[in-house]
């Protein structure tokens, strides 16, 4: 347990954000005869998106450097999951918010597992 530095807290905020768009996915499916993503990437993202809120919450509590890891491990495999939105003939929509999201999540994880700031050495304690 260590103390949570802003720059971590934006990464969790932007973390808890991002999973909580996820846990909803699973109630807009695609509508049949369009193209979008598969029932069970949907599902897949709702349970990551749970997992993930309830890490960002652990993290943010207790400055529990597991619980971020498993947060940023959930929103990695949320990334790779949307990527075949770029391969597959989709709606240009669907590949924008696919970007944005993978461009959210790598900058969540970068300030997320941040290292956190240390304290400075009493220079009068070491003379």
């Amino acid at each position: 347990m260590s103390p949570v530095s802003t720059r971590q807290k934006v990464g969790l905020a932007l973390a808890g954000l991002l999973s909580a768009a996820n846990v909803t996915s699973i109630f807009f499916p695609t509508p049949d005869g369009e193209e979008g993503p598969p029932i069970v990437v949907l599902a897949l993202s709702t349970v990551l998106g749970a997992i993930g809120l309830v890490a960002v919450v652990l993290a943010w509590r207790g400055g529990n450097r597991t619980a971020a890891r498993i947060a940023a491990g959930t929103l990695v495999i949320n990334v790779l999951a949307s990527l075949p939105a770029f391969f597959v003939d989709v709606p240009v929509g669907v590949r924008l918010l696919a970007g944005v999201a993978a461009l959210l999540s790598i900058a969540a994880i970068v300030l997320m597992l941040s290292p956190a700031p240390q304290p400075a050495l009493d220079t009068e304690v070491l003379s």
